[in-house]
């Protein structure tokens, strides 16, 4: 799994992927048992993750790759037969004109029988980590704003700006000061419930079904 994020550092990007596996602690179980493996890997920027994840396509034939990025910016409402949803996802990473105040899309070359293997953390990953404000609130502790947190019932129609907005407003006065990806992210991660996430982002809830198919 080629996922965007972690920064330039090699610690950064260890850290992140720990986040990542204490997440997806069950699929790692279940995947184990099954005597298979299941790897994050933590790329940096999203063209990073993209070009190591076509990359794979052609050189690791027989590994199931994929590809998880955030959105950036607004998506579609997904359609009542959710598989069909791989090709909005695909069709979003196509666009090169930009949306929502973004100067560009990607562009990428991502043909439709590739769908069921790219998936989103729309419109940003946080919009997982406010999806728990319990864990929010044991992390920061004293001073954490719980009420400036973003309160839609579908946290993917949060714009990323807003997101973050929200997020920074929690966390400010917190002795662990406000949130920041690179010192904040990984740990949040570690503690997250998932079921909490699916609660409120749907696209989690298709990645973790494709996961969960993918393995079984």
């Amino acid at each position: 799994m080629y996922i965007e994020g972690g920064g330039n550092g090699k610690e950064q990007k260890a850290e992140l992927r720990r986040g990542f596996d204490a997440l997806f602690a069950e699929e790692k179980t279940k995947v184990a048992r099954r005597r298979g493996s299941l790897k994050f890997v933590c790329c940096g920027g999203r063209q990073e993750a993209y070009e190591a994840f076509t990359n794979s396509l052609h050189v690791n034939s027989t590994v199931i790759s994929a590809l998880l990025v955030d959105s950036e910016t607004a998506m579609p409402p997904v359609p009542a037969n959710r598989t069909d949803d791989g090709r909005v996802r695909v069709a979003h990473l196509r666009q090169k004109e930009g949306t929502d105040g973004r100067g560009q899309g990607d562009g990428w070359k991502l043909p439709d029988d590739l769908a069921p293997r790219v998936h989103l953390m729309v419109q940003c990953m946080e919009a997982w980590i406010v999806a728990d404000p319990d864990n929010l609130e044991q992390f920061y502790k004293q001073k954490f704003k719980r009420n400036s947190l973003p309160k839609r019932g579908n946290l993917e129609e949060e714009a990323k700006a807003d997101v973050y907005e929200k997020l920074k407003s929690a966390t400010k006065d917190t002795q662990k000061g406000t949130y920041g990806k690179i010192d904040h992210a990984s740990k949040l991660l570690e503690t997250i419930d998932p079921n909490k996430i699916s609660e409120h982002c749907p696209r989690f809830v298709i990645f973790r079904s494709w996961l969960n198919e993918t393995i079984g």
